[in-house]
């Protein structure tokens, strides 16, 4: 183990360690752990410490390669944000890009909040400041230039806002208020994804129907999405942006002409809703299988356009076009189904970790979810590919995501990605079953991530990756869920 000397001078500390199983697993890791979690954000798994527990002979023995000791500055005044470099490939690092991020650091550490100077305290700890908004504070907990991640809190009214001064590739992870209990995904659940796996083969029928989503239909739905058209007028699907709000009302009317039910579900103030949908099982029956995507965009910084037409307008319209496949056939569903589009993902999936929660509130059983997010971009000379997360999810899951992609879109190459991490993250942490899929087997490479510049129309958006990919989607949502023709019910 390797503890920051910050360790001696704080009584509160928060146990930073990189995301492996020996410190995830309720079995194996010690109780003044599990039961004080933070979570796991952008690959590293955050726990709150007390200088009692470091001392136990469990905790010295833990075979962790790379363990930090930060001070817990989380109260009531005082909200942690993880922030991490996401995933990206070597040729998006540009000299602009990394003079981006140097003025970033050069910002927290000079320039405080907005204006004024900022105050170190510690070689690890900064309170910055703005002389035109007193008690504006951020401190600033380990780090800097050479690091792709660190720890900040600040005061609450500002977290959802802090994507905005992020660099580009930056994003924000939203710590809960108070640690909890480590929330493993239950045996059973695994067990049953397992039996799912055991009677997977080609089916005629499913076949048919994963082919029945309409390439022109999602040419037409993102392009009304992004504001490229010329009919919507939405310039930013931004969660605080108006375009957001209508997007959200034009996607509850397009699923509810599927013939779903579906909801606005506001989550916080100044968010714009979730939308959440549903199937009904037609059986008596609570076992429910949800597939989602998040409709709220990003933009350059400065920009006030944010078009999403890869993250994640590609995997919102994956989603209507599964929906209007399932109007189409008229197929009905033995488990219930939820399709949702979540927003507030770009400031720290702050839409899905509300429903998330909401859900095991209400002791829902999810027996299955899977999450679209960045499906469209197909990078020059590689073949089409579907990437399965490398850190956050439920290993079964994505090997049955696997097995479907083999079976009814061969042309995908599948692999993991260290791309990390989506809404699914939301549900995983909540001890349901999930995963997410993805446009790469690798990092990403799309030149248009969180730029004002993420249309439709442009080089490397490919509508047949995203169409392959819904494919995958709706054809485990059918094996999942079980389903029936009209005047057919015991096609399966």
């Amino acid at each position: 183990m390797v503890f920051s000397p910050l360790a001696g001078i704080a009584t509160a500390l928060l146990l930073v360690t990189p995301y492996t199983p020996n410190i995830a697993t309720f079995e194996s890791t010690p109780g003044c752990l599990t039961d004080n979690f933070y979570g796991t954000h952008g690959g590293w798994s955050i726990f709150h410490v007390t200088p009692t527990c470091l001392e136990t002979s469990s905790i010295k023995g833990l075979s962790i390669q790379s363990v930090a000791l930060l001070p817990d500055l989380a109260n009531g005044e005082r909200q942690l944000i993880w922030l991490q470099e996401s995933a990206i490939d070597s040729s998006l690092i540009t000299p602009e890009y990394e003079a981006e991020v140097l003025g970033f650091f050069r910002w927290l550490g000079e320039d405080g909040y907005s204006i004024g100077g900022g105050q170190q305290l510690s070689d690890h700890q900064y309170l910055l400041s703005s002389a035109d908004e007193p008690g504006v504070e951020l401190h600033l907990l380990d780090l800097w230039p050479g690091r792709s991640y660190g720890l900040i809190a600040v005061e609450p009214r500002l977290a959802p806002s802090i994507e905005a001064l992020l660099p580009r590739y930056w994003k924000p992870y939203i710590l809960p208020k108070q640690p909890a209990s480590f929330r493993p995904v239950p045996k059973p659940a695994i067990e049953h994804v397992k039996n799912l796996l055991k009677t997977v083969r080609f089916d005629p029928v499913v076949s048919s129907l994963v082919n029945g989503i309409s390439l022109n239909q999602m040419r037409d739905d993102i392009r009304w999405l992004t504001g490229e058209d010329g009919k919507s007028g939405i310039i930013s699907r931004h969660s605080f942006a108006e375009g957001s709000r209508v997007a959200a009302n034009w996607l509850k009317e397009r699923f509810e002409e599927t013939g779903a039910t579906c909801e606005l579900k506001t989550f916080m103030t100044g968010f714009a809703p979730n939308v959440a949908c549903k199937y009904s099982a037609s059986v008596d029956t609570t076992s429910t299988v949800l597939i989602s995507g998040h409709y709220d965009s990003r933009g350059s910084f400065g920009s006030q356009r944010a078009p999403g037409g890869n993250d994640d307008g590609s995997g919102t319209v994956a989603l209507l076009g599964i929906a209007r496949a399932i109007a189409r056939s008229g197929l009905t569903f033995r488990s219930n189904v939820e399709l949702l589009a979540f927003a507030g993902e770009e400031q720290g999936l702050y839409g899905s970790k509300a429903y998330a929660r909401e859900m095991r509130e209400k002791d829902a059983n999810i027996t299955l979810m899977i999450q679209a997010d960045m499906l469209g971009y197909h990078a020059p000379g590689e073949p089409p590919q579907l990437g399965l997360p490398m850190y956050i999810g439920t290993a079964e899951v994505a090997q049955l995501v696997s097995s479907m992609s083999a079976i009814y879109s061969p042309e995908l190459t599948v692999g993991y990605t260290a791309a990390c991490c989506s809404d699914h993250q939301s549900f995983h942490e909540q001890g349901y079953a999930s995963t997410q899929v993805f446009e790469r087997a690798g990092s990403i490479a799309d030149p248009m991530y969180h730029n004002s510049g993420d249309l439709s129309e442009r080089p490397g958006y490919d509508l047949s990756q995203i169409r392959s990919i819904a494919k995958v989607q709706f054809a485990t949502l059918l094996h999942a869920a079980g389903f029936d023709l009209p005047g057919d019910e015991d096609l399966n």
